[in-house]
């Protein structure tokens, strides 16, 4: 099979965790006979210093014209300061935007032979949801502004039925080869949008008699991440909570470094970590490469790619397991590079 993935390394670590990515789905290329053709093409800080714009329209097109993207991750300090639709993370939400990339898909899975956790050991047991988050609407989208003199400022949050319904039926269609479960969160006590989202979502799940739908507000939510997260399957939010939500997930794997995302379009589809840029690390060879690993396990099922996507995710947790990690996971003392990592996965995919 052939496919053409248009690359975003971004900013920070985003080109070492890539390459890494790279070499491994190299890796799954040989193995099964497949071709994959990537294309690189800028974003972020990058694209900044040599379009003045952080997310080109070059590469936007490039984006539409490849089978999917896989991208590293964005941001720099020096441009922090930066006018609004001038900064790094700007350009990514303009190319979620641009490609309607609705829908975000964010496993969290705690693997056993890790401890760096800080939560109780036994509150990990067997924990592993999804987040379902909504990437395109909401108040990360919704107006924004200053007034009076810059003295007050204003971000609207707007939801409409038909971005709702979109999500959701993705996630109760998940929820059906799972435990059937589906956890709405929101603040639907006090936000109008939240109280659309309760009316929506009780709608679809008149079609899915299967499976159970429960509620819980933010706060209550994230409390429970923490003291009881095996209650969870399919977690459904909106943008700015499953933002949150996700990256207190990974307090749970031990690691930001370890979670991946599928980011779904009407068309294309993206695929991406949810760590940000981590520029103390930049260069070092230290980044965990696994959360863009997995992100490009995601992006094998995304192709229909089954048989690999379960042969990479092997590989990875064969890497834990014999304790082949990057000292956010395990004692620095008995660390791996980013690199050797990555060459561990690729010989275990090559060598079964």
């Amino acid at each position: 099979m052939i496919k053409n993935i248009s690359v975003i390394e971004g900013d920070g670590i985003g080109p070492e965790i890539i390459r890494q990515t790279m070499k491994v789905l190299n890796s799954i290329a040989i193995k099964y006979g497949h071709n994959f053709h990537y294309k690189n093409i800028l974003a972020g800080s990058k694209a900044i210093e040599k379009f003045g714009d952080p997310m080109p329209e070059e590469t936007i097109d490039n984006c539409f014209k490849s089978d999917a993207v896989l991208f590293g991750c964005i941001g720099d300090p020096k441009h922090d300061h930066n006018p609004r639709g001038m900064r790094p993370e700007d350009g990514l939400l303009k190319l979620r935007k641009k490609m309607n990339l609705y829908c975000n898909i964010r496993p969290v899975v705690v693997y056993p032979n890790l401890d760096k956790s800080p939560i109780k050991k036994e509150l990990l047991n067997e924990v592993d949801f999804i987040i379902y988050r909504e990437l395109t609407g909401g108040i990360y989208f919704g107006e924004k502004g200053r007034c009076k003199n810059g003295e007050k400022a204003y971000d609207y949050c707007i939801y409409s039925k038909s971005e709702i319904e979109k999500i959701g039926e993705m996630a109760f269609k998940a929820a059906l080869f799972r435990k059937k479960k589906v956890t709405l969160v929101d603040k639907a006590n006090v936000l109008e949008t939240s109280r659309l989202w309760r009316e929506v979502i009780k709608k679809i799940s008149l079609d899915y008699s299967d499976v159970s739908l429960d509620f819980l507000y933010i706060d209550n939510a994230s409390m429970q991440i923490i003291m009881n997260p095996k209650k969870f399957d399919i977690i459904l939010t909106d943008n700015m909570f499953g933002d949150i939500l996700s990256d207190e997930s990974s307090v749970l794997t031990s690691s930001v470094g370890l979670l991946p995302s599928a980011s779904i379009g009407d068309h294309k589809s993206m695929f991406e970590p949810i760590h940000g840029s981590y520029p103390q690390a930049k260069g070092k060879n230290i980044a965990n490469p696994l959360g863009c690993i997995l992100s490009g396990s995601m992006m094998l099922e995304y192709f229909g790619m089954h048989q690999e996507k379960n042969l990479l995710e092997k590989a990875v947790k064969h890497s834990i397991e014999k304790k082949i990690c990057t000292q956010d996971i395990i004692d620095s003392k008995f660390s791996s590079t980013t690199e050797e990592v990555g060459n561990y996965i690729e010989k275990y995919i090559l060598n079964q």
